[in-house]
């Protein structure tokens, strides 16, 4: 009898752990977790699962390809910038452009190697040309996304190849993204489908398979790995528009591209980026009490482009500030804010400031005005 048990038990183990899903997607979904974004805003559209922390895999080169345009905005690099590779650019595994010791390469026929080809090599010689040290250029890669707010991402290499603690969410690579799409310098190699390098030694293939028909596209990354499962990165303009779809943890190849269109074409479809703006009646000067003038300009701070649905009602602006400010009045000093809504959903604020100073009215003052009036 207890044979028979242990038997069943077995058997029902075994079935549990056939159907248990594989890493990447969740069971009965085609990824883990996706996000779509408005480029210039950085407004997070649609989401599922965005902040979820997941397995970072090869998009970690979006980093060190932010970095390296950064580089060459600068001056430190040019696209002409010979580097010579190192023993540990040599020693990657994975995905290379077989890289040398010793051996010369322009910095963009290694922007080439990594991004076309996804070159684990390149991206640590392109790490080493930018920081000195790849140890090095792991810091300056943290550093840059605390910058950008990426609060849920670590990177541990400029490859991705680590997998020790490397991790991040669908809307901190969305953030990169919209990042990335600044620097238009990276756009030739992130929409190139096929190359080649030394001569027509080294082939390169794109395996973001969107480069060969998407409308648009102005790039960003494929990738795929045990752990990570297919993963993809996409961003495109149309007209004015420009949106960042990223899509993690797929466990089959064709669904990371057909829930990127997806997302971009909502994008496209069903938003749009609008600026708020003030009528002078909305900023009419503010009363100041015992300063040396009588009213202050107001002026709104931080006025930027906001991405709301199409078609819906349009903006509503509330504004709130006191009667009234005692002097001394700074400027640039917060008097009130100015909140934005469409319909009942609130969208986000600005401060209203101070356009000038107002000097408390002493009695010195008002002695020596006094005078000048009288001498008038």
């Amino acid at each position: 009898m207890q044979k028979r048990a242990l038997t069943a038990l077995v058997t029902v183990l075994a079935l549990v752990l056939l159907y248990l899903p594989e890493p990447g997607a969740a069971a009965g979904k085609p990824c883990r977790a996706y996000a779509l974004l408005e480029a210039r805003t950085g407004q997070l559209l649609l989401e599922e699962n965005s902040s979820e922390s997941l397995p970072m895999g090869t998009m970690a080169k979006l980093m060190t390809m932010l970095l390296t345009a950064e580089a060459l905005e600068s001056g430190a690099l040019s696209e002409n910038t010979a580097v010579t590779a190192s023993p540990a650019a040599n020693a990657q595994k994975g995905a290379s452009i077989w890289l040398m010791p010793g051996e010369k390469m322009t910095v963009g026929d290694l922007l080439r190697g990594m991004i076309i080809g996804n070159a684990n090599d390149a991206a640590v010689a392109l790490a080493e040309a930018v920081s000195g040290t790849e140890e090095q250029f792991v810091m300056d890669m943290n550093a840059r996304g605390f910058e950008l707010g990426l609060r849920s991402t670590v990177f541990t290499c400029a490859s991705g190849l680590s997998e020790e603690g490397q991790v991040t969410t669908a809307a901190d690579l969305g953030r990169l993204c919209c990042k990335l799409t600044e620097y238009p310098v990276l756009t030739p190699y992130m929409t190139t489908w096929r190359t080649f390098l030394r001569g027509e030694q080294t082939e390169l293939v794109n395996e973001n398979t969107l480069v060969r028909s998407y409308d648009g596209l102005l790039g960003m990354k494929a990738g795929h790995g045990e752990r990570t499962g297919y993963t993809l990165a996409a961003a495109a303009q149309r007209g004015d528009g420009i949106y960042v779809a990223v899509v993690l943890g797929c466990q089959e190849d064709a669904d990371r591209f057909s829930i990127a269109k997806t997302l971009l074409s909502k994008g496209f479809g069903s938003y749009q980026v609008t600026t708020p703006a003030f009528s002078g009646e909305f900023l009419k000067p503010l009363q100041v009490l015992h300063g040396t003038d009588t009213a202050v300009e107001v002026e709104a701070q931080g006025l930027t482009g906001i991405t709301v649905p199409k078609g819906n009602a349009g903006l509503q602006t509330v504004l709130v500030l006191p009667e009234y400010v005692e002097a001394p009045v700074s400027k640039g000093q917060q008097l009130g804010t100015a909140a934005f809504y469409q319909g009942d959903i609130y969208l986000y604020e600005v401060p209203l400031t101070a356009a000038s100073s107002v000097p408390r009215l002493t009695f010195s003052r008002a002695f020596l005005r006094l005078l000048d009036n009288m001498l008038k």
